[in-house]
């Protein structure tokens, strides 16, 4: 990398972290599942993601992590524990106003931190984001060595025969 791309590098820094002051991770509340519902859709539109009902994102508030600027949900990413040995990230969406800055990776690895508390030995996403994903140390699997419950959830899904997601693990 040159001087100038780490100059650039750490100027974006600079500004996520200035920013990340004027925002808040935390844990989702109630209130926030209609927007979280819309962030996901929206992506969801865009073909980058699967879509999730109210009631998918409200049986499941507790997973959920939001990026918000006090009022409005900017970001959202879920850590549904699948099994004992086993938890997914789902859901991770970031408004388009501060894609970009972070957040994503932010989020990600807030779940990660929640994944090793809880005593999780390793962690997997079905994704289409394959490039940011290997970034924060993801491997590529084939999807049939994914734990058993994990079909469950693609029992229900539009795309179960047609699947093109990418599954990544990462041991933690």
């Amino acid at each position: 990398m040159c001087v100038a791309e780490k100059a650039v590098e750490s100027a974006a820094k600079t500004v996520a972290a200035r920013e990340m002051k004027e925002l808040t991770i935390r844990k989702a509340r109630i209130s926030d599942a209609a927007q979280i519902v819309a962030l996901i859709n929206e992506y969801a539109r865009k073909g980058m993601m699967l879509p999730r009902s109210y009631g998918e994102v409200l049986e499941n508030i507790r997973d959920f992590l939001v990026l918000t600027d006090g009022q409005r949900v900017l970001g959202c990413a879920a850590l549904h524990v699948i099994w004992d040995d086993a938890a997914e990230i789902r859901s991770l969406a970031v408004a388009d106003e501060v894609i970009g800055r972070g957040f994503g990776r932010t989020l990600v690895e807030k779940l990660l931190e929640e994944a090793r508390e809880l005593g999780l030995p390793q962690v997997f996403t079905l994704t289409y984001q394959e490039g940011f994903f290997a970034k924060l140390g993801f491997q590529v699997v084939d999807k049939k060595t994914l734990p058993h419950k994990f079909w469950k959830d693609c029992f229900k899904c539009v795309k179960f025969a047609t699947c093109d997601e990418i599954a990544m693990i990462r041991d933690l």
